[in-house]
């Protein structure tokens, strides 16, 4: 049984992976270079979604995730994180678009998520736009405040004995210390500490592959910068998690350049969320306005009442992207120890839970909630690799 664990990431991923290895009876120690959730974690909108993902490997994990938050919410109380079981509304722009929907939502459906076509949107969301032709209500999807869920899932791994160092010498991962049959043993800090580990998890988000090339594993994670924008405070006007059905096509795309699909939702505090863009640009933090200006456009169309609504500020940053779009979570064969739990690129909070869950499976080689944790080879490093071991 692997006992002395470093996890490499204090956002909500590497939080998810401390706590379930905690509470496993590990002993457990997280690193980072920054604050609690101060990356991707704390640039995004706390989506926990069931309904912008194929029938495949990420729903599991995303099906899986959704009872975790709730069992989340039980033991740490759900104001901890503002978890919202508010529910997801995708709508279509035509009638060609509604019949692609509730194709995909069947698929969805048959795969064990629960769908409801709607047929009269204004219902669920009397402020939208007239004329809209129909959608699908996702009554599973759910929203936490993701830097607070961040610091309770961490709390809670401390009350369970973890342990945390951060800041950029005493929580910078600089390099992997391996025995003589190349197995981990330690990491080393930029203070020059060695820390002693059995195994190290990779859960270092946008960074995970410059981690991972640290620890002599390399993984294919890019960045791909995002917006959100972020309205006044207002009355409750937005009920649901409202987006169109392009979105679902945007977040599959491998394109570089500039994507955006309309996303608006509210939040317990009143302020209403606007994304969602997508383009590669590398680590490149420029403010784009014309980006802001397409996404506000987008969502006046679908919200007409925002157009009298004044943005107070706009945020961006970056979604840990693999080119298949699918999270690396496993270990890996170059360095036995090591495991990854990176890649999420805009799913990471969602999928948080069920990461930590089947990391801790991994590390104790047991079964992942009545499942061989094997079973989820699609999510191995294994497939960016080639006969001779290196990154494709």
């Amino acid at each position: 049984m692997t006992s002395k664990v470093v996890v490499v990431g204090a956002g909500v991923v590497g939080a998810a992976c401390a706590f379930h290895a905690a509470s496993a009876g590990m002993d457990v120690t997280v690193v980072d270079r920054g604050p609690v959730g101060a990356g991707t974690t704390s640039r995004g909108e706390g989506n926990i979604l069931l309904s912008d993902k194929e029938p495949g490997p990420e729903l599991d994990l995303a099906r899986l995730s959704r009872t975790l938050w709730d069992e989340a919410g039980e033991e740490l109380g759900p104001d901890s994180f503002e978890l919202e079981s508010k529910g997801g509304l995708v709508v279509a722009s035509s009638p060609e678009g509604l019949a692609a929907l509730r194709e995909f939502a069947a698929r969805q459906e048959a795969a064990g998520v629960r769908t409801e076509p709607v047929d009269r949107v204004r219902d669920l969301e009397p402020h939208l736009a007239p004329g809209i032709p129909g959608g699908v209500h996702y009554p599973q999807d759910a929203q936490v405040q993701p830097v607070l869920a961040a610091a309770a899932l961490l709390r809670a791994a401390v009350r369970r004995g973890a342990r945390f160092r951060t800041g950029e010498v005493t929580g910078e991962v600089t390099g992997a210390v391996t025995g003589r049959d190349g197995r981990i043993t330690g990491v080393r800090t930029a203070s020059g500490d060695v820390l002693p580990a059995d195994a190290v998890v990779n859960a270092a988000g946008t960074w995970g592959g410059e981690v991972g090339r640290r620890l002599g594993a390399p993984v294919e994670v890019l960045p791909r910068r995002g917006f959100v924008l972020v309205t006044e405070p207002l009355p409750p006007m937005v009920r649901h998690k409202v987006y169109s059905a392009d979105y679902v096509a945007n977040v599959a795309s491998s394109d570089a350049g500039l994507e955006t699909s309309c996303v608006v939702e509210g939040t317990r505090g009143g302020t209403i969320l606007i994304g969602a863009s997508r383009e590669r640009v590398g680590f490149d933090r420029a403010m784009n306005t014309a980006v802001v200006a397409r996404l506000a456009a987008q969502a006046c169309a679908l919200f007409p009442f925002l157009r009298g609504v004044h943005l107070i500020r706009a945020y961006r940053g970056f979604r840990p992207y693999c080119p298949d779009h699918l999270p690396v979570v496993g270990p890996d064969p170059r360095v036995p120890g090591v495991v990854h739990a990176c890649g999420h690129e805009g799913a990471g909070i969602g999928l948080a839970p069920a990461t930590g869950a089947l990391v801790t499976a991994h590390l104790l080689g047991r079964p992942w909630r009545g499942a061989d944790p094997a079973a989820h080879t699609a999510l191995l490093p294994d497939r960016f690799l080639t006969l001779g071991g290196a990154p494709e």
